[in-house]
């Protein structure tokens, strides 16, 4: 009997597209499973994966948030420890030196009283931010407050706060702070912060309120409703945790403009006034002299814009994080 022309058991296979199949099936085997040698979907790698886990990701690697990040950690440090980098005293002047320009020592010059521009814009740093976080922390808390309970309650309350938003929508900023501030006699940071709230706590209103109608109709809602939940568990634990995004972004944009908004009531002369430190009451001070000195302007307006910048560029970082349409 002829030898057959080819070995049964060295043969790739018995089929045209055999071959082709059995490497598809392995190599899908192979992609199916997980580094650890487990197959996918049964281990804690494959757990789903929060809006905030997602959102802290994204973050990471976004390199306008680390930027922006590094900077304000610096401006926050600055504002605890300022004597780390500034071993001067902010109110110590000398007027044989005013208006003198960058000494060994004293690397942005003097101010037209004498005192050190170096030293007073370290020490601004502390007037600024703190404004800023204080004055945030109490418009996000209130508007919140007030615009969550009107979206989750609706009615007469919903009617009423949305006509005094409107009211206080109709108010110019900077006219209310040269009426408002102009009886205040204090000196420190607490009257800029209270009259910010005031006038900052209707706009967190409005997205906290439109957020939380979103949220409150899901059906995770309408199940909880109908399972028996109060309102204030269903408020707490369904519908706060959902909409509270919204407010986060804006929040976090605020706060560079709060800053910006304490500097110009401070120049105008009715915000901060001496002898705290504050950026805008040296802007104020050096307009005078700006062309004969023009770093005593050009320092503190230069940590200012920096600041601001700052802050709108991480809430810009995480607007992009949160908002699931631009992923």
């Amino acid at each position: 009997m002829p030898e057959p022309l080819y070995e049964p058991d060295t043969a790739i296979s018995a089929g045209g597209a055999g071959g082709a199949t059995d490497f598809a099936v392995d190599e899908g085997e192979t992609l199916e499973k997980r580094p650890d040698g487990g197959p996918r979907g049964t281990g804690p790698a494959d757990k789903p994966r929060s809006l905030w886990s997602d959102a802290w990701r994204d973050l990471r690697r976004n390199p306008v948030f680390l930027v922006s990040g590094l900077v304000i950690a610096f401006l926050v440090v600055i504002s605890l420890w300022p004597s780390l980098i500034a071993s001067g005293n902010p109110l110590q002047c000398d007027l044989a030196r005013a208006q003198q320009g960058s000494q060994p020592g004293h690397p942005f010059g003097f101010d037209g009283q004498g005192c050190d521009v170096y030293t007073r814009t370290v020490y601004g740093a502390r007037t600024s931010v703190t404004v800023g976080v204080c004055a945030t922390f109490g418009v996000a808390l209130l508007g919140s407050v007030l615009g969550g309970l009107a979206g989750f309650f609706g009615g007469g309350w919903d009617a009423l706060l949305s006509r005094i938003t409107d009211v206080f929508f109709g108010i110019p900023v900077v006219l209310g702070g040269l009426v408002f501030l102009s009886v205040v006699t204090s000196t420190t940071v607490w009257p800029v912060i209270g009259f910010i709230v005031l006038l900052g706590w209707p706009q967190i209103a409005r997205i906290a309120r439109g957020s939380v109608i979103t949220a409150k109709q899901n059906d995770y809602v309408q199940a909880a409703r109908a399972l028996g939940a109060s309102n204030a568990r269903m408020l707490l634990r369904h519908v706060t945790p959902n909409a509270v995004a919204p407010v986060i972004v804006v929040a976090t944009i605020a706060l560079g403009t709060y800053i910006s908004l304490e500097a110009t009531l401070s120049y105008l002369g009715v915000g901060l006034k001496p002898p705290t430190v504050s950026w805008g009451i040296d802007l104020s001070a050096a307009s005078p002299y700006v062309r004969n000195a023009p770093h005593m302007l050009l320092w503190p307006a230069g940590a200012l814009a920096v600041t601001v910048l700052a802050f709108i560029m991480l809430g810009d970082a995480v607007r992009d994080a949160l908002d699931p349409k631009l992923r």
